[in-house]
């Protein structure tokens, strides 16, 4: 047999179609493997490249993989979908994975850390948890509103509910379905600002955290929720790059040699992109009080374009700023005005 060169891996929650080929793309391996032989079979393989795709346990795979010897890529799944030959089967989406591989010009995903994972687990549990608090909100403001009863859509308005609970002219069993409801949302809230409190502190023992803390519109969860996304963003090769990641370039649709730009592709991690809109529409909120080239920036951009449209421009700025913040080892350090 060949030596194998490539190994292709369909990854399964129980079971890993494993495609192997030589330097010349012939298959010289199709075997399918249970979680528990996997690592023991690619154990006795001489070293070579293992592509995946980036999915569920694929970070956690690639560095149980590296520590064999082998050589790891990760292939976004979007891109291995156009080399799957024929109808669908697991076999064949290895053999994909291997086609998307052997093209130069492929982008790979860089491996995670342990780090970084556990870093992303706590934000999608507070991003969990904040829209569990929005949906109880959102059902005693429905419930109050049945019996004639608004508040206000604002955060304080829940401060008056056990004064509006003891209203006479609400039945009694209602009473006790809102008091199960605000003692709910009473639960989230100290939940949230637990997790709040510790993404804090682990900002303020990491080194790029405070360095992201430097730049205008990033607080400690941006800074923390980047520092989860990107690591140290080596693998981006220019601050744009990392912006187009993150889904905050336009979305193009040319032919004919005729340009047309769209709105944003809205690609990558949407909870950063989230994080880095809001935090763009802070700074544009007090962008009358910067005096450096920022602020002229934003507040000629604002005289032409929708704030909408500054917010995301602004928010493609901050990512690029991140950047080179990560790559670079440095702080932000706002330009003067141009006179």
């Amino acid at each position: 047999m060949n030596a194998i060169t490539l190994i292709g891996i369909d990854i399964g929650k129980h079971t890993f179609h494993v495609h192997g080929q030589d330097a010349k793309g012939h298959a010289v391996l199709r075997r399918q493997f249970n979680r528990t032989h996997l690592l023991r079979a690619l154990a006795n393989l001489p070293a070579c490249t293992v592509v995946m795709e980036s999915c569920a346990g694929a970070h956690w795979l690639a560095r149980q993989i590296q520590a064999l010897g082998h050589s790891v890529k990760l292939i976004a799944p979007q891109y291995v979908k156009p080399f799957v030959q024929g109808n669908k089967n697991d076999f064949r989406d290895a053999q994909a994975i291997c086609e998307a591989a052997s093209r130069p010009s492929m982008r790979f995903v860089a491996i995670k850390t342990v780090e970084q994972q556990t870093l992303s687990a706590t934000h999608r549990l507070r991003d969990a948890l904040v829209s569990q608090r929005t949906v109880a909100i959102n059902q005693v403001h429905g419930f109050l509103l049945e019996f004639g009863i608004a508040l206000p859509a604002t955060k304080t308005a829940l401060q008056r509910l056990p004064g509006v609970i003891d209203d006479p002219a609400l039945p009694l069993r209602l009473r006790a379905v809102l008091l199960r409801l605000h003692a709910h949302i009473q639960s989230l809230t100290q939940e949230i600002q637990a997790i709040e409190a510790e993404l804090v502190a682990q900002v303020k023992a990491d080194d790029a955290g405070q360095r992201l803390l430097s730049i205008p519109g990033i607080g400690p969860i941006t800074a923390s929720a980047l520092a989860a996304n990107a690591g140290d963003a080596s693998q981006f090769r220019s601050g744009r790059d990392f912006a187009a990641s993150l889904g905050l370039v336009p979305r193009q649709y040319s032919t004919g040699g005729r340009a047309n730009l769209l709105g944003i592709s809205k690609r990558g991690n949407k909870h950063v992109r989230r994080l880095l809109v809001q935090g763009a529409r802070a700074v544009m909120q007090h962008a009358e009080r910067r005096t450096d080239g920022l602020g002229v920036w934003i507040r000629q951009l604002l005289q032409r374009r929708h704030s909408n449209v500054v917010a995301c421009a602004l928010a493609n700025k901050l990512a690029r700023i991140a950047w080179a913040v990560l790559t670079k080892h440095s702080c932000y350090a706002a330009r003067p005005a141009m006179s």
